[in-house]
């Protein structure tokens, strides 16, 4: 029984034999009554109190103190911006942190003079083994890890204290985040460029090694990619054979030789290109009107007179804003050419002719 127990205990029997007595004032009872209410009074809380110690059994003194002992207060110490490694070389993580601890009474043992240095120091190497095996890049991952491990009270190594932290804040220094944030840029970029790269040789491999093999494997590709146009792959098998022997850097067989252009390298067109060309009339030009005003007006080619009046008919068209026609004109009729003395006589004859039409309007 408790010492709480005792006081109310004995506090319940006073209160009990003061309430029979005055029962026994006010009712009278006769004067044997009252040594028999003593004694109970003073039976029934010894017998409370060895029921009591029979069904709590052999307590030692220590527990008991220790049950009615004030609760020892735990006390705390806030780390700030402490370096931990990390599984990188010269990228640490900045840690802060707010540790608790209380102590531990242990037989043998000499005081702590300074708890807080034991507290944090059991903090920081339970948090250093998590670190370092950690890569910097992960610190926000780590942060809540560190925050589940060291919620939990455990032991310092001397035994003095049980430790904890709480508040946990896990960093990494700006210009190491920096760094980090270049180098996966730069992993990134090279990701894309290997896929590229990987892209452009299975291409590249697909194209020298299946398509361009010889020119059959080129005909059926190029047959496939145009909807099975077979007149196309037919005009074009002269393209293809050359394309497939500069792809195997080989000579074009003999048997296609007869496909092979004529005249100045180049392909001969199709027969439906040719048709299309000469039967679509060619759009006449300003030039082409005027050259039949000037063979109505019976000046022939070569005549000066052609180039005097196309000059006159250019100056009229630019006043009406038409100065690429009238350069159109220019070159056809008045093209540039060295100057020779019979370009002289033929300039003097055109002058002549212009003093005598001066005085009359063209039109």
């Amino acid at each position: 029984m408790t010492t709480a127990q005792k006081t109310t205990t004995v506090f319940l029997s006073v209160l009990s034999g003061l309430l029979l007595a005055i029962m026994g004032l006010t009712q009278k009872w006769p004067t044997w009554v009252w040594p028999i209410l003593a004694i109970l009074l003073l039976i029934v809380p010894a017998a409370a109190f060895r029921i009591a110690a029979l069904r709590r059994g052999p307590m030692p003194a220590s527990f008991e103190e220790q049950l009615t002992a004030p609760p020892v207060e735990r006390t705390e110490y806030h780390l700030r911006q402490v370096a931990l490694p990390s599984l990188w070389d010269d990228y640490h993580f900045v840690f802060s942190a707010t540790v608790r601890w209380y102590p531990v009474e242990s037989l043998g043992h000499t005081p702590v003079l300074n708890p807080a240095g034991l507290a944090a120091e059991a903090v920081l190497n339970r948090a250093r083994t998590i670190t370092e095996k950690r890569e910097p890049g992960q610190a926000s991952l780590v942060q809540h890890e560190l925050s589940g491990a060291l919620s939990c009270l455990c032991p310092d190594p001397t035994g003095h204290l049980q430790v904890m932290a709480e508040s946990i804040d896990l960093t990494l220094l700006r210009q190491d985040q920096e760094r980090l944030d270049r180098l996966a840029d730069v992993r990134k970029d090279e990701a894309v460029w290997e896929h590229q790269r990987k892209y452009e040789q299975s291409k590249r491999q697909y194209l020298g090694e299946d398509v361009l093999r010889d020119t059959g494997s080129a005909v059926v590709w190029w047959l496939a990619k145009n909807n099975e146009h077979v007149e196309r792959t037919v005009a074009d098998l002269a393209l293809l054979a050359q394309l497939t022997s500069a792809a195997n850097d080989t000579d074009v067989p003999e048997r296609l030789q007869s496909l092979l252009p004529q005249q100045n390298g180049e392909p001969p067109a199709p027969d439906f290109l040719e048709e299309d060309t000469a039967s679509a009339p060619r759009e006449r030009t300003a030039a082409d009107h005027l050259s039949d005003l000037f063979d109505t007006m019976g000046f022939a080619e070569g005549d000066a007179r052609r180039t005097m009046l196309a000059k006159q008919f250019s100056n009229l068209i630019k006043e009406q804003n038409r100065h690429e026609t009238a350069e159109i004109l220019l070159r056809s009729f008045d093209p540039p050419a060295a100057f020779t003395p019979k370009d002289e006589e033929e300039s003097n004859l055109g002058a002549q002719a212009s003093d005598e039409t001066s005085g009359a309007p063209l039109i």
